[in-house]
């Protein structure tokens, strides 16, 4: 598949995938249910579960036993057009989110999601819609395995057919063995594969991956506090001392220095309005922790305003290995009205 230029909607960072695949039409032709009558059109009873309408995968894998969370869901319509959501969080904050999607026209994604429907309808040892594999939307993962939720919306009956299960692994490297408690459990794991391949890709990697949970305590494009570099609070006496500062307020959000700890991203002044810091991903390795931090600044054309401003984003995680590094600042464009 041939990239895009990352954009970004309200809730977080866009990316996008687009491409044509050889050969994908003639396999859609071969999927599309048979006219019926003299005018031509397709009977009700000739569609399969799912044809049109859409296929919606959520995954909810734990972090740091339960203390955080990495959700990714993946909404693929019949039409071909399709996105992956991905929200990272630590004890029910939301630290960061990110938006993959399709651009362009979505058709050449459709006949695979067509190729799918035939697979969980009718393929033995593939098939979704059996008695075997119990619908429902509650499942018990406990604190360490993936629960993955499996949605087929089908229009014209406008219904949803939903299976819960738990399995090990995030989007990206999710696998079928051990998949349960159902004994069909696996099947549900295939088609997330067969669904992210077709998609995103089965290179994807989450823009978190091997991240430690954080939350977001605060994020904006300006702060009186006016860091000139990123840098990580351990104690609670620094902690009020910046938030008083930051906020005028003397009551800081609660934060348990024996367990966590603070990072503050900035990067100095910035004079164009806009222009804004994230937080991407907390990495512990051998020796300490590297932060990953991402400068989001208005693309070209844009036109921003002339201001001058001191952009950050302060979050909590738990208590990482020291020394607390940062790597080296990302820098994304971002499209103007994104």
């Amino acid at each position: 598949m041939q990239g895009a230029e990352p954009a970004r909607d309200g809730a977080g960072r866009t990316r996008a995938r687009s491409g044509v695949r050889a050969g994908l039409w003639l396999a859609l032709l071969s999927l599309v249910p048979a006219a019926c009558g003299d005018g031509g059109g397709v009977g009700p009873g000739t569609l399969r579960i799912g044809q049109l309408g859409e296929i919606t995968v959520r995954l909810e894998t734990p972090l740091r036993l339960g203390a955080g969370f990495l959700t990714q869901t993946l909404r693929w319509k019949s039409s071909g057009a399709w996105s992956v959501h991905e929200e990272i969080s630590y004890r029910g904050l939301v630290g960061d989110e990110t938006v993959w999607s399709s651009v362009g026209d979505p058709s050449p994604f459709a006949s695979e999601y067509a190729s799918l429907i035939v697979r969980i309808n009718e393929v033995a040892g593939l098939e979704l819609f059996i008695d075997e594999l119990e619908q429902g939307t509650e499942a018990d993962c406990g604190p360490v395995r993936t629960r993955i939720q499996f949605r087929v919306y089908d229009e014209p009956s406008n219904r949803t057919f939903v299976w819960t299960q738990c399995a090990d692994g995030t989007l990206s490297d999710i696998t079928p063995f051990g998949a349960g408690p159902d004994e069909n459990a696996s099947r549900l794991v295939v088609a997330t594969q067969q669904a992210r391949d077709a998609t995103v890709g089965a290179d994807f990697l989450s823009a978190y991956h091997g991240s430690v949970p954080f939350g977001t305590l605060a994020r904006g494009e300006d702060t009186p506090v006016r860091p000139s570099a990123p840098f990580v609070i351990t104690g609670q006496d620094t902690w009020t001392a910046f938030w008083a500062e930051h906020s005028g307020s003397a009551t800081p959000p609660e934060v348990d220095f024996d367990e966590e700890v603070v990072i503050v991203a900035g990067v100095g002044e910035r004079s164009e309005a806009g222009d804004s810091v994230e937080i991407r991903r907390v990495l512990e390795v051998g020796d300490g922790s590297i932060i990953h931090m991402v400068e989001r600044i208005p693309g070209d054309f844009c036109s921003p305003i002339a201001r001058s401003h001191y952009p950050y984003h302060v979050i909590v995680s738990p208590r990482i290995r020291e020394p607390v590094r940062f790597a080296d600042l990302a820098v994304e464009l971002v499209p103007c009205g994104g």
